[in-house]
């Protein structure tokens, strides 16, 4: 590996890195639109693992504005060892939830 991709990649679980989850990776990035992506992790997860990704997701947009746990549980019906977990990742992971939620916000300003 080149030495500026080593940066790119600084802070991701190493564990995670092998040629399985490259492919899926790149299966994921060849998806070009919504539609595609229902259709493809339809295949690929169950219901209840998609669910809980987007659930984990706004979990994370509402710790970003500073929700209380007690209204984010009632709201998307985590649990607070999800929120938990959520806050560390926000905070403490690799950064992926605040790329983006960032790229979210951007596109939101866009299209106002």
């Amino acid at each position: 590996m080149k030495e500026h991709e080593d940066d790119v990649f600084q802070g991701i679980d190493q564990r995670l890195r092998d040629s399985l989850t490259d492919a899926l990776f790149d299966a994921i990035l060849l998806l070009k639109d919504r539609e595609e992506c229902y259709r493809f992790f339809q295949d690929i997860a169950t219901v209840a693992e998609i669910k809980s990704l987007a659930q984990r997701l706004e979990v994370a947009k509402l710790l970003e504005k500073n929700v209380t746990y007690t209204t984010i549980a009632q709201a998307t019906g985590a649990s607070t060892a999800t929120i938990s977990r959520v806050k560390r990742c926000l905070f403490f992971g690799a950064d992926g939830y605040q790329m983006v939620l960032k790229r979210l916000a951007e596109q939101e300003e866009g299209e106002k």
